[in-house]
């Protein structure tokens, strides 16, 4: 087992996961001031749950012996419209999770490193099949139609 690609894959995901999880946040403040209370809740549950698989990563980093950093990020986009918002973040997902695969078999040899982030892997795609459902329900009864069934 090599420790110190896990411990990479880990950091990596500390860093990335704490920053989306925290643009999810700011999302459902912009969301909860446009009124849509529900895909506020949405987002900030999301964040939350984001948050307690950076707490599973961290723990692990620190039990391979991992050095915790702070390390920076990009800026991350954050918008009014919850359509264009859902259709970037879908992208995102869809994106992060091919990347997420490839992480993944190089650390297949750290059976409870992979472990944690097989039942992440399961987490994210759950979300963009809830996110790509969603899309396709915009596209069939309209945006306005959605908002009031989802949104408010």
């Amino acid at each position: 087992m090599n420790n110190q690609k896990s411990i990479e894959t880990l950091q990596f995901f500390i860093t990335n996961l704490h920053a989306q999880a925290f643009s999810h946040k700011l999302q459902a403040c912009i969301f909860k001031s446009k009124g849509y209370e529900k895909l506020s809740n949405l987002y900030l549950d999301h964040s939350k749950e984001e948050l307690d698989y950076v707490d599973k990563f961290i723990k692990r980093l620190l039990d391979l012996g991992g050095t915790l950093k702070q390390e920076k990020i990009d800026d991350q986009a954050l918008m009014e419209d919850p359509v264009e918002y859902f259709k970037t973040d879908n992208k995102v997902s869809v994106e992060g999770i091919e990347f997420l695969r490839k992480c993944m078999e190089s650390i297949k040899d750290d059976y409870t490193t992979f472990d944690i982030f097989k039942a992440y892997l399961k987490d994210e795609e759950d979300d963009m099949y809830w996110q790509e459902e969603q899309l396709a329900l915009i596209e069939k009864i309209g945006m306005e139609n959605w908002l009031m069934t989802k949104a408010i």
